[in-house]
């Protein structure tokens, strides 16, 4: 890439689910007023911009993802005038904010669907994928999300038709290949950017050009939201992308392209006209293994960076945390700190994984999601008193394990802990064009370490990753500029890694 460095690609990214972020009004569900409240936090650990989960009015059958309203803020978390002082907030601390838009299915409980659904002849009918058909038999063999038993069809007794939901019944998919809705949903965009909003996490935009025929995916392949995967998306996202490209400041975007193969999430950049960056799920789901995590940077960096800026993620709303996922070693999320901020690409942290958060253990009787993602959204604790930080000691979810002492007042305190290391690491990659934005090439290491350079000009950082049990040698000089486990940080390398630990070195 050649020319000025866009903002968001040296930027590190932190994603508030606000639910759980922190609550001010006593109701045991966050708010944007306690997000508003921990910005000093934010600012202390030196994150460049917020990714904020959905705040859209909603029924909550999927916790925000189903909307009702795409131009408010459901009175759970504040008002319109709460999300202006927040980007205004975030504005005067030099913080950006991207925020999560819906663009595949809205609510049942959204205008336009009511609408649609009052009558066949209705206005709004054509603004959602409808078919005739048996009501005993779905119209194919789609199968929904969250209950891969289930159809991804609902019948509609009140005018005889099946409607499309890849998730919930309660989220009825849009069809875009009608332009009202295009012109609709740009619309929703312009709303947010005309309020100062810097980009968006665009949710499952992978499915929103489905194709008119809908044909069944063969066996093995009958959840879409792996499969579907058509030129018409391509399309739609050139003219997103046009909406974005309106506004002034570099509005960007990152798509949520469930596709697990990086060559497939590749095509949503286009040719510098789609996606701004993707997520790239593959190696969020690998193991904690040197050798798969080398495959993630080759055909990561062969894939997708020959397309465009690669993203790197480890934790977020939707899957396990990743210190659980490492078997809930505190060492092995450590390390993998390092190996988030030391990759060649745009990171996104998920609130708490800067505390070494496991997930909560939530008893049957709490189960609230239908995704079964509970565990990974327990609120996160800011003090040691019982309510930690919030108004009430219980809440929509239970806390996290060792949350009376693994919260975020007693890590910042701790010169030792997972806050002040990432803290470190993101100070060492803002004063390091290398680390930010620098090239990527892998070295040679022993069996069990992930080693690589990192160059920009004449600056350079090595960075390696022990994934072994064992003690390891590795041959690389430098001073260590961060360490996972702290030790022996602003010497020079010793050659030797302890299990799970990883390193940054500077010449």
């Amino acid at each position: 890439m050649s020319g000025p460095v866009p903002w968001w690609q040296g930027a590190v990214f932190y994603q508030v689910y606000p639910r759980s972020f922190c609550d001010t009004d006593g109701d045991g569900v966050g708010d944007l007023a306690g997000v508003r409240r921990h910005l000093d936090h934010l600012q202390w650990l030196g994150v460049d911009a917020v990714w904020l989960s959905p705040f859209f009015r909603s029924p909550m059958a999927d916790y925000g993802y189903d909307v009702s309203d795409y131009c408010d803020v459901d009175p759970l978390f504040g008002s319109l005038e709460d999300l202006d002082r927040l980007i205004a907030d975030l504005h005067a601390r030099g913080m950006r904010l991207m925020v999560d838009w819906v663009p595949n299915h809205t609510s049942d409980q959204h205008p336009w669907f009511v609408e649609a659904r009052s009558s066949r002849d209705s206005a709004k009918r054509d603004w959602y994928v409808w078919r005739d058909g048996d009501p005993s038999t779905p119209p194919n063999g789609w199968k929904a999300a969250f209950s891969p038993d289930q159809p991804a069809w609902t019948w509609d007794d009140a005018t005889a038709q099946w409607y499309l939901h890849l998730f919930l019944p309660q989220q009825p998919d849009l069809d875009w290949s009608n332009p009202d809705v295009v012109e609709a949903m740009h619309g929703t965009l312009r709303f947010w950017l005309d309020r100062g909003v810097d980009g968006f996490r665009m949710d499952v935009v992978h499915l929103i050009g489905k194709g008119s025929d809908l044909p069944d995916l063969g066996a093995g392949a009958a959840t879409p939201v792996l499969s579907v995967d058509v030129p018409r998306t391509h399309e739609l996202l050139r003219g997103i992308r046009a909406v974005l490209d309106e506004y002034p400041g570099e509005r960007t975007s990152v798509g949520e392209v469930y596709l697990l193969d990086p060559a497939r999430v590749a095509d949503y950049y286009g040719d510098g006209d789609e996606l701004h960056m993707s997520f790239n799920f593959q190696p969020l789901w690998s193991a904690w293994d040197a050798a798969v995590w080398r495959e993630n940077v080759v055909r990561t960096e062969r894939e997708i960076a020959a397309r465009g800026w690669p993203t790197w993620v480890l934790s977020n709303h939707d899957v396990p945390r990743h210190r659980t996922r490492y078997g809930g070693s505190e060492a092995r999320a450590r390390a993998a700190a390092v190996l988030l901020l030391g990759l060649r690409g745009t990171p996104f942290l998920y609130q708490g994984e800067e505390l070494g958060l496991l997930d909560a253990v939530v008893p049957p009787e709490r189960v609230l999601d239908p995704g079964g993602r509970d565990g990974c959204r327990a609120p996160v604790p800011w003090d040691a008193a019982p309510a930690h930080g919030w108004v009430r000691e219980d809440n929509w979810l239970p806390w996290p394990p060792e949350a009376g002492a693994r919260h975020a007042q007693a890590q910042r305190d701790d010169r030792s802990s997972v806050a002040r290391l990432y803290r470190r690491l993101l100070a060492a990659r803002r004063a390091s064009p290398a680390l930010r934005v620098g090239e990527l090439a892998l070295r040679d290491a022993p069996d069990g370490v992930l080693a690589w350079d990192r160059t920009a000009g004449d600056d350079r950082r090595t960075v390696l990753v022990s994934m072994t049990s064992t003690p390891v040698q590795v041959a690389a000089d430098g001073v260590v500029e961060v360490s996972s486990d702290g030790a022996g940080e602003g010497a020079p390398f010793s050659g030797r890694l302890a299990p799970d630990t990883a390193v940054v070195l500077r010449p």
